[in-house]
């Protein structure tokens, strides 16, 4: 804990979220504060922004990436699902096999960045069976789960709901609900996705409106935390506003600013 100039005692958290392959500012992320956060998302499979980073450019160039991205922006999913079909079929070995492995090296330099103590849950894109492989001594992950920080009681609700993006951890709508009952009333709501608000999850830059949650949003006014956080989308409308006594922050992009977000009491 650090102190203020009264001497009072204070906790300063850090929060992450759609870290998407940036292990070298994730390891600077804690720095100045008594904990971390991460909301999920740590693995890059493409950058919408740089075509020529991540799983999908290593494995079939940049040119298809670009391609894929152009079908996806236009939200014609079921032509970039066949344009990815017929690329995997061009490919030697198997498909599940080759993206575990490409994962596995993404997860083991991100999860070495992590400091002690980080709270951690999963996003969309990520895949919960590992994690537990790499987390070490000093990382805690939760999901439907509750942990105390500073003398504050913080739930965590990881992934994402079902798309036509089909990423590696969509739940059912009654699944997720599930995990927000679970968690019941806490004073920080932390999650992987946003609360069903158009304004919230609305990306400017893709031009769509992802999945939010309505039992998230239904639960933030029910429960009343002092803060709901997330972040799933990149480039919000808006970053932040208030439901009734919440104050709902997105706290990503981090892949793309490489700065944690900042709670402190």
């Amino acid at each position: 804990m650090a102190s203020t100039p009264a001497g009072n005692p204070t906790t300063r958290v850090h929060v992450v979220s759609d870290v998407h392959g940036n292990a070298r500012d994730l390891a600077r992320a804690g720095e100045g504060a008594d904990a971390l956060i991460c909301l999920g998302d740590l693995v890059l499979f493409l950058d919408y922004a740089d075509h020529s980073r991540g799983i999908f450019p290593d494995l079939f160039g940049v040119a298809n990436a670009d391609r894929i991205v152009a079908l996806r922006t236009a939200r014609r999913f079921a032509e970039a699902r066949e344009f990815g079909a017929r690329l995997w079929a061009g490919v030697d070995g198997d498909r599940s096999a080759l993206i575990e492995k490409a994962v596995r090296k993404q997860y083991a330099e991100l999860f070495a960045a992590f400091p002690t103590p980080t709270y951690a849950t999963y996003g969309n894109v990520d895949m919960p069976p590992l994690w537990q492989e790499y987390a070490g001594p000093g990382t805690t992950v939760l999901d439907g789960q509750r942990a105390q920080i500073g003398g504050r009681v913080f739930g965590f609700v990881g992934g994402g709901l079902r798309t036509p993006m089909r990423t590696p951890y969509e739940i059912s709508d009654e699944e997720y609900a599930a995990k927000i009952e679970a968690v019941g009333e806490v004073d920080v709501l932390c999650t992987h996705i946003p609360p069903e608000v158009p304004e919230l999850v609305y990306d400017t830059v893709a031009r769509r409106f992802e999945r939010g949650s309505r039992a998230l949003l239904d639960a933030i006014r029910r429960t009343r935390p002092r803060y709901a956080l997330f972040g799933h989308v990149h480039q919000p409308l808006v970053r932040r506003m208030r439901i009734g006594a919440t104050e709902c922050v997105n706290v990503g992009h981090f892949a793309s600013t490489g700065r944690p977000w900042a709670l402190e009491w």
